[in-house]
């Protein structure tokens, strides 16, 4: 049996860190006392203040938690990064605090005993008056996933895998987004990964508890850890991971119809004809619910705003559009005459599209560049269609975006699931519904 690792959290970056010390920390077994600390680059160093009085000056600093009984606070982390509701705050964390350079700024990360790193996120990703089998099962695929991405990370070291993440052509680019971003932590603290505020919100008894009965339980299939995902709404149809991220076929992340009635309800969303009539109508899913109480579970209050998410509809101007898309890509296409579907996953999400200018014609994807190039932030996701509107000489004046669900669409679907736990289904059902051909299992 394997022990609890400790992980290793990339909080925040920036050119020069504020942060306070509370309780016992020491550097190099040297204490050093509570109160405000600034650190910033000189020369080829971080040098660590505590107001005028050089503290350490090293290539990477590590203050130790001694007894696991500090915490710091850092100042003015930014939160939701690149999202609608991005914004800063002051973030307590529990541990101790590694202070490396990257890239001419300082990379605050945090070392912390897997477990409390869980109880953090299922706090930060999950209210307290979620059903506890649902704040289990969410336990479990958190604990499966960062497992899964360690031994990931591994193993591309150890065989020093040429890992792509871009196919570039003349006429083509698609990229998708996953491991590439972090090679010195193991875990951002952002939505890229997992949402982790360390000590900043109350971790409530029931999260505290649901960590516990499931500690050290994972997800597995054919010996190996799930690198089990999970998304806000599907819109109800699960994706295949290999549609999203690397074109490698994984049997733990595959279509699942998000109901009870399973795959008698299902169409063949690849197709389509199909996925315009199912994107246009509402069908029964799991997560195809009003129910203030079950959202609130799920969604923190910056997300609250969003009450449109099963179904939703985005609308353009040709100039908001096409200035949009130059901006996010940094390809001019002119105006645009068209989009359209080139192929399209199990849940309906769109894994290439091809935009028409009057400048450019280019097909892209993966999931996460559609929606990154069609919004501000990110478009809720990419299983959408378009609908073109007052048209003059060939060229839409308006585009209407109808789409489903709200993420990748991979995994879990948090608010399905959270129905699920409201309708007595135990956390080992609810897994079992998501990670289908996966079995629990106890790895430390």
């Amino acid at each position: 049996m394997k022990t609890q690792p400790i992980i290793a959290v990339g909080i925040m970056a920036d050119a020069e860190i504020n942060f306070s010390l509370f309780g016992n920390y020491n550097i190099n077994n040297r204490e050093i006392p509570v109160g405000d600390y600034t650190a910033c680059i000189t020369d080829e160093n971080i040098a660590l203040f505590k107001e005028d009085h050089l503290i350490a000056l090293a290539p990477e600093i590590i203050i130790t938690a001694g007894n696991n009984s500090g915490s710091f606070q850092l100042k003015d982390v930014t939160i939701g990064i690149n999202f609608h509701w991005e914004q800063k705050e002051d973030q307590l964390f529990k541990g101790s605090l590694k202070l490396i350079q990257e890239e001419r700024k300082i990379r605050c990360i945090n070392l912390v005993p897997l477990e409390e790193y869980l109880q953090s996120v299922i706090s930060s990703e999950m209210s307290a008056t979620s059903s506890p089998d649902l704040l289990k099962a969410h336990a479990v695929i958190s604990r499966s996933w960062l497992l899964a991405q360690i031994e990931k990370s591994k193993k591309i070291i150890s065989e020093r895998t040429d890992y792509r993440t871009t196919i570039k052509t003349e006429d083509e680019l698609i990229r998708w987004y996953d491991r590439e971003d972090h090679d010195t932590f193991d875990v951002c603290a952002d939505d890229h990964c997992q949402r982790y505020q360390g000590i900043t919100k109350i971790i409530s008894g029931k999260v505290f508890k649901a960590v516990e009965d499931t500690s050290g339980m994972v997800l597995v299939y054919d010996g190996n850890i799930c690198d089990a995902r999970f998304s806000k709404c599907c819109g109800g149809i699960t994706e295949n991971f290999e549609n999203v991220w690397e074109p490698v076929p994984n049997r733990c992340l595959t279509k699942v119809v998000d109901s009870e009635f399973g795959d008698t309800t299902c169409v063949n969303l690849r197709l389509e004809d199909e996925a315009i009539e199912w994107i246009k109508n509402s069908p029964h899913a799991f997560c195809n619910t009003s129910d203030k109480k079950i959202l609130s579970q799920v969604l923190p209050e910056f997300d609250k705003k969003t009450t449109n998410f099963y179904r939703w509809k985005v609308e353009y101007s040709q100039k908001e559009l096409s200035e949009l898309i130059k901006k996010r890509s940094g390809i001019d296409f002119g105006e645009i005459i068209k989009m359209e579907a080139v192929e399209r996953g199990h849940s309906g999400r769109l894994i290439k599209l091809k935009i028409t200018g009057t400048k450019k014609t280019l097909t892209f994807g993966k999931e996460l560049e559609i929606r990154k190039w069609l919004s501000e932030s990110h478009l809720y996701s990419s299983a959408f269609i378009v609908d073109y509107k007052d048209i003059a000489e060939g060229i839409p004046q308006k585009f209407i975006l109808t789409g489903a669900g709200w993420g990748h669409g991979v995994g879990l679907c948090q608010i399905g699931a959270a129905v699920m736990g409201e309708k007595g289904y135990s956390y080992k059902q609810i897994l079992k519904h998501y990670f289908k051909d996966a079995e629990l299992k106890k790895y430390y």
